[in-house]
């Protein structure tokens, strides 16, 4: 048997996208072709490896199974191509990433030349976004998410602390006053990124305290809510990452210092189910990390 290995690649990107035209588009195939192709390598396998019908492709279970083997195919060949060079090879092909899109603009954004620099023929779609993204669905390759992760199937590395502050401006403070506890933030105007009302602190000797806040504006883009913290409208919660000139050049001051956010919060690379590592995921983790010493 020899398999194509274009074949294969182009079969595991339809098996993420469900889709072959799409697919087919980033090889640079027509639909007809990609699905020529897929043709001949369902043959040399002699089994059938998705179910098409003209509103989706997904795969069969043979499909599932040969899936496993293709990405353990493709990320060996890769490895290999990698170790052999000593780590100089540079990557090719198409890597998916998506990331809060606060975080992404600050550490990940500014790198992109660097990184396409160092490895020119490798292709990068980056997706910023406030929202959760089905990366299994929406055929990504990495997620950077920041918070706490729910149960799920995904496989998930912590990539750095993320410790979080409340916040508030001089102006709002001279206006309205010093939170002196957790109880105080109950008469205060307290400003939403999300749904969530219910805010949680660790007090110096351990005590988990929560408190029901309310407020007059809520938003799920993190930078609006700083934003709108700066300019005197109420108390925020706020990675420090993303808030720490304004604390140092005195726009923000940081309330109940000695108590701890909770949950406590992380930064997380989360990637889709499979026990082998794309070489492309690896190499793009290595070199975020480097990036990364500034976060906390």
């Amino acid at each position: 048997m020899s398999l194509d290995l274009k074949s294969v690649e182009l079969f595991t990107r339809i098996a993420a996208l469900n889709a072959i035209g799409r697919a087919g588009e980033e090889f640079g195939y027509s639909p007809t072709t990609a699905s020529q192709r897929i043709q001949a390598l369902e043959a040399e396998l002699g089994v059938t490896l998705f179910l098409r019908t003209t509103r989706s492709v997904t795969l069969t279970q043979d499909g599932e199974l040969f899936l496993t083997h293709a990405q353990s195919i493709l990320s060996g060949i890769e490895d290999a191509r990698l170790d052999l060079s000593g780590g100089a090879t540079r990557l090719k092909g198409l890597l998916r990433v998506t990331a809060s899109a606060s975080f992404g603009q600050m550490f990940i954004s500014p790198y992109i030349a660097e990184f396409i620099d160092q490895h020119p023929e490798a292709r990068l779609h980056l997706n910023l976004t406030d929202s959760i993204v089905d990366i299994v669905a929406q055929g990504y390759d990495l997620s950077i998410r920041i918070g706490t992760l729910p149960s799920s199937t995904l496989r998930t590395q912590k990539l750095a602390n993320n410790p979080r502050s409340l916040v508030a401006s001089k102006k709002y403070i001279e206006r309205m006053g010093m939170p002196d506890s957790v109880k105080d933030l109950a008469h205060h105007n307290c400003i939403f990124q999300g749904v969530t009302r219910q805010w949680g602190f660790k007090a110096p000797n351990g005590k988990i305290e929560t408190i029901n806040v309310s407020g007059n504006f809520d938003c799920n883009h993190g930078e609006a809510i700083r934003d709108a913290v700066i300019n005197g409208l109420g108390i925020g919660l706020r990675s420090d990452w993303s808030i720490k000139k304004e604390l140092i050049n005195g726009d923000l001051i940081s309330l109940l210092p000695d108590h701890e956010i909770q949950p406590v919060w992380e930064i997380y690379a989360l990637r889709p189910p499979g026990p082998i590592m794309p070489a492309r995921v690896r190499v793009f983790l290595e070199f975020l990390r480097g990036k990364l010493k500034d976060v906390a």
